[in-house]
């Protein structure tokens, strides 16, 4: 088995781990947090009705620019801090944090600090 195969197919098996115990409703959706090699994305999603609520993302038009610039640690606060905003608008105040499968570190452990700074609570 090819290594990346591995790599991918051992993310996965987390994934449904997390995703059994791990569940986003009305009052506490989940927030899920997908990271790439080049950029992070976050949504808020209602598990139970199936509808993502609001999310942000290293790709969004209003931080594009910004985040083409920053380095990726930087740019993940960044879209931590967007879609905590996004999510206070939207009248969402607490989360289940999803990290899809990932270490809690680096880039995603910013996202998640960076979105608790600005008053998500998980």
């Amino acid at each position: 088995m090819d290594i990346q195969k591995a790599k991918r197919a051992a993310i996965e098996r987390i994934k449904r781990r997390i995703r059994k115990r791990v569940r986003g409703d009305a009052q506490r959706p989940r927030l899920s947090v997908y990271r790439s090699e080049r950029h992070i994305y976050a949504q808020i999603i209602d598990d139970y009705s199936g509808r993502t609520l609001c999310s942000a993302s290293s790709l969004c038009a209003e931080i594009r620019a910004r985040c083409a610039e920053l380095k990726p640690l930087e740019a993940a606060r960044v879209v931590g801090e967007l879609v905590a905003e996004r999510a206070a608008k939207a009248g969402i105040t607490a989360v289940v944090f999803d990290r899809n499968g990932r270490r809690y570190g680096g880039r995603i452990a910013a996202l998640a600090d960076a979105a608790r700074s600005k008053g998500l609570q998980f």
